[in-house]
């Protein structure tokens, strides 16, 4: 089972906190990393509404090998020069406390991340039970 949202006003991010937490429930996630999935996923949604100019996200239901939760995050923005640098806890391209990506990555099972600049960033994650 999987669906695709659009992320293009604060509203979409809250809608994708609401389908998450209805996936992870479906998938059988465990309260913990219900709210793991679903602070990662609007971590990132924000991220690409704020610093992407918005996207879509991917949201699909894993059951097989492991029962789960995947979400892939897609924008048309600047992309990101330096990942690993994002990445660092502390750092931040505006005026946030600068631990949204390596945050998100901490509670996922799975993050994939590519971008370049001028090409956009697609974000993978995963949360499985």
């Amino acid at each position: 089972m999987s669906e695709s949202l659009d992320i293009r006003k604060s509203e979409d991010v809250v809608r994708v906190r609401q389908r998450v937490r209805a996936l992870a429930l479906d998938a059988g996630l465990s309260l913990v990393d219900q709210t793991k999935i679903v602070t990662a996923a609007s971590e990132l949604a924000r991220n690409t509404l704020d610093y992407g100019g918005g996207g879509t996200v991917d949201l699909e239901l894993v059951l097989s090998p492991r029962r789960g939760v995947r979400l892939c995050f897609i924008d048309q923005g600047p992309g990101i020069a330096d990942i690993e640098l994002a990445l660092r806890d502390g750092y931040t391209s505006g005026g946030g406390l600068g631990l949204g990506l390596g945050g998100a990555k901490r509670l996922s099972s799975e993050f994939h991340i590519s971008s370049q600049p001028g090409q956009g960033t697609r974000i993978t994650i995963a949360r499985y039970k």
